[in-house]
């Protein structure tokens, strides 16, 4: 049958002293009901009487000392123990609430051990029948001692500690309980017969000296730990708290006793936890800090050098997001193992947190041994790790900093290392790179300029510049991309480059794109107001936006607070940035079109979007990068993506802008490929928007003519002028517009110009000959006509040239005039023939 929990009654006017002695009591199972007042404490006590009171002593009303004499004058509740709980220290105090009748004193603030020893040897005091005050009546009666004696046992064998009694008389046990019994292993007789000196291997001089002392002070204060030796010889970590009680002629020794092994386990548990990584068993930030600093010591004293590593798993988010975190703890394990099998055994290997660890190396090779230490860690991920049916290849970024070279301060020195590893990151991952000074200064730079940045948001240092888009139909301006400037006090405008990407890192590109949408919208409002009138801005909108930020909602408020059409507004977002979160992103797109916002994918190209998703998204517009653009028309790779790109924008429906034009060749290359629009600093650079009104009150005005597409068009390459003029006068009689060119650059240049049916290269070109020229422009030119005249002997190239398909006939100087004539009007019906033939393609219906 389970025992009664004994109820324990708290008397405090204050209700947080009752609250905290009942949480303090809480864990040893006792029962607690409480009273706010001396009249409550007697009110309640006489319908249900307590084990025990906790009683202040100071409290309005009646207090505790008169409480305490009311309940020891009444014979009912005389038995009830009573601790006096007190903040006074002086004597006074203590001899009033003794003399009421309290057994005990407890000091505020409560120690919560001495709490429990207290009411536990006071209950179990009290449980014992209170063997002083019955110690006459046993000598009296002797069976009635027995039967006491038996009750006496089995209370103590209740009890979870345990108990034994000394006599201070014989110095041997005179009653245990069944628990110390089970503890030491010996039996009740086996423990009366020995001395108690055994148990613990103290001197019996040193133990009747401890009992003497028992005696005068009355009780064990403090709790004491000891170690006792069982019977087999093994021992145990116990708690000891003793009390001297009187029984008639002698002194009885109350030793309650308490294993503690199973704690100091758990604190052992709870230490190495509080030190080491839960997951890896490595030490922790905290121990290898720790670690990081002895060694330091150490080291200075011993003139040795230290080396301290950085690691970083690269990529290792993406093992988490695809693969899950199960799997990620997995390579985190595993990666550990491999790892310390490549320190030494007197090395430090630790995880500082996620997927970042550290190394301790000691010796006097410094920069040598690191190096080699990294090497052999790049070595060790060379082998693909096998996690939960999935391989998985990892590499890792490691910075290293030195001591003494670099710094004998442990914060230092981990800090440096982390700031080579960021440059290791930075050199292309899967490498290490040991710290310097530069570093060290960029980090510091780089502190500051985010400080300056943070300080630029709260105070709108920030202006918005805007770039005009032409569109090639017609020459007028479509509208304008408006594109974030830092006007930074002191310094003046910072290239958007130098602060964009450390917006994008710190996160703080949330609240600056937030700052954009809103000016934008209000510009526009402003010249809707004014003669200029409705213009169309296109504003970069950052991934983070769409993860961080609810930008519908944000946009909404925008366009509703300045009254702005919604078609007057264009978000501009990267593919990258398209397919970070999907299926959030298409929702937020679908509402924002919904709202007539037009949608374009900036940098088209770049990114790594598909054409399955990319036609999920609500799309108006494509801009072609300018990385596509510079050499369009000179490079036959970047003009067949320019080309894929309108072509496929045509076939979804989509509008296509090119970015970075800068001269007229590539406007007109673009223009006769179809494209819709360009932006560049051929149309404008980016304005400000006061000198932008100037310039769509008086907008500029470009060749977008028609020129010679409609003529027959002849352009002859060849770097000996004297030679380009009689081939001119040649063909001058024939009715064909003659463009001349005296490289294959000007050729390039010419072909983006003009519309070109028919060409007539020399071979012999420097730079470039007339075999590589054309090879170019069949693939940037494939529709036109390539012949090739030359004076060489060697025909092999030439005719390698024509079985490519680089050139459709090839004639030598000196040039039968009429035979050239004859052959290039041939080229021109050709041409024409095989324009007609691909228009009446196109004309057939669809199968």
């Amino acid at each position: 049958m389970k025992p009664r929990q004994p109820n324990i009654l708290i008397v405090d006017d204050e209700l947080q002293n009752r609250r905290l002695l009942a949480v303090l009591l809480g864990p040893e199972g006792y029962l607690t009901s409480s009273a706010a007042s001396g009249e409550e404490a007697l009110a309640a006590i006489s319908t249900v009487a307590p084990d025990l009171i906790l009683l202040d002593l100071m409290m309005p009303g009646i207090d505790g000392c008169a409480v305490a004499s009311i309940l020891k004058a009444n014979p009912a509740t005389a038995h009830i123990p009573i601790i006096m709980v007190t903040a006074l220290v002086d004597r006074s105090a203590r001899l009033a609430g003794l003399d009421a009748g309290a057994e005990e004193f407890l000091t505020k603030p409560v120690d919560r051990a001495e709490l429990w020893l207290r009411v536990r040897n006071l209950l179990r005091l009290k449980a014992l029948g209170a063997i002083e005050s019955h110690s006459a009546e046993l000598e009296q009666q002797v069976q009635a001692r027995t039967v006491e004696l038996q009750r006496f046992r089995t209370a103590m064998d209740a009890t979870a500690d345990a108990i034994m009694l000394l006599s201070h008389k014989t110095m041997r046990f005179v009653e245990v309980n069944a628990t110390a019994c089970a503890m030491l292993g010996y039996s009740r007789d086996e423990l009366f017969s020995m001395s108690p000196c055994a148990l613990d291997e103290t001197d019996p001089q040193q133990l009747a000296g401890l009992c003497d002392a028992l005696i005068a002070l009355g009780t064990d204060t403090a709790l004491s730990t000891s170690e006792l030796v069982r019977k087999d010889g093994t021992r145990v970590q116990v708690d000891i708290h003793r009390q001297a009680m009187r029984s008639d002629n002698d002194w009885i020794i109350v030793a309650v006793v308490r294993d503690i092994t199973a704690r100091n386990e758990a604190d052992r548990r709870l230490h190495h936890l509080a030190h080491h990584d839960p997951l890896t068993a490595l030490p922790n930030r905290m121990l290898f800090y720790a670690t990081l600093k002895k060694t330091l010591e150490v080291a200075i004293d011993s003139r040795w050098k230290v080396a301290v590593l950085f690691i970083d798993l690269d990529h290792f988010k993406a093992v988490n997001d695809t693969l899950g975190h199960m799997v990620g703890d997995e390579l985190l394990i595993q990666f550990s193992e491999r790892l310390t099998q490549c320190a030494r055994i007197r090395d430090t290997v630790g995880r500082l947190g996620g997927d970042e660890f550290g190394v301790i190396l000691v010796g006097q090779e410094g920069q040598q041994a690191a190096a080699v230490v990294a090497g052999k860690i790049g070595a060790a991920l060379r082998a693909p790790f096998l996690l939960h049916g999935h391989e998985v290849s990892v590499s890792a970024s490691i910075g290293i900093t030195i001591h003494p070279d670099d710094s004998s301060d442990p914060d230092t020195l981990i800090k440096y290392a982390d700031t080579a590893m960021y440059r290791a990151k930075q050199a292309g991952r899967d490498t290490y790179r040991f710290f310097t000074a530069q570093m060290n200064a960029d980090a510091l730079a780089q502190l500051d300029l985010e400080s300056a940045l943070r300080r630029a948001i709260d105070q709108e240092q920030f202006v918005l510049h805007y770039q005009p888009k032409l569109q090639l139909s017609d020459g007028r301006i479509a509208g304008v991309e408006a594109l974030l400037r830092w006007q930074r006090p002191g310094v003046g405008l910072v290239p958007p480059n130098e602060f964009i990407p450390l917006l994008e890192e710190t996160g703080l590109i949330v609240r600056v794109g937030s700052w954009v949408i809103a000016a934008a919208c209000r510009q526009i409002a402003e010249w809707l107001a004014s003669s200029v009138g409705a213009v169309h801005v296109a504003v970069n909108v950052s991934g983070r936006q769409f993860i961080d930020n609810d930008l519908d909602a944000e946009i909404a408020l925008a366009l509703e607070k300045y009254g702005v059409p919604g078609e007057l507004l264009e978000l501009e977002l990267t593919e990258t940035s398209m397919m970070a979160n999907t299926e959030r992103t298409i929702d937020i797109l679908c509402k924002l079109k919904s709202r007539g916002v037009q949608i374009s994918v900036d940098d088209f190209g770049t990114g790594y979007s598909s054409l399955s998703y990319l036609r999920r998204f609500p799309i108006n517009k494509l801009k072609i990068d300018i990385a596509f653009i510079r050499e369009v028309t000179t490079s036959p790779d970047d003009a067949a993506i320019v080309r894929a790109i309108i072509s496929m924008a045509r076939s979804l429906k989509l509008e296509v802008v090119a970015e970075g034009v800068e001269n007229e060749m590539q406007l007109n290359y673009l223009r006769r490929h179809q494209c819709d629009e360009i932006q560049g600093f051929y149309v404008s650079r980016p304005l400000t928007a006061a000198a932008l009104r100037e310039l769509l009150a008086c907008p500029p005005v470009l060749n977008l003519s028609e020129g010679n597409f409609a003529r027959q068009v002849l352009l002859i390459v060849d770097d000996d002028a004297l030679m380009l003029d009689m081939l001119a006068d040649v063909f001058s009689a024939d009715g064909y517009d003659i463009l001349t060119a005296h490289s294959a650059a000007d050729g390039f240049d010419l072909l983006a110009l003009h519309d070109v049916q028919v060409i007539l290269c020399d071979q012999q070109m420097p730079g470039m000959n007339g075999n590589v020229f054309l090879d170019i422009v069949r693939e940037l030119h494939p529709e036109t006509i390539r012949i090739m005249l030359s004076g060489q002997s060697d025909l092999l190239p030439i005719m390698g040239a024509i079985n490519q398909g680089a050139v459709y006939r090839f004639y030598s100087k000196p040039w039968d005039n009429k035979l050239l004539r004859d052959n290039v009007r041939a080229a021109f019906q050709h041409y024409r023939a095989m324009q007609a033939m691909a228009a009446a393609q196109r004309a057939l219906p669809l199968p």
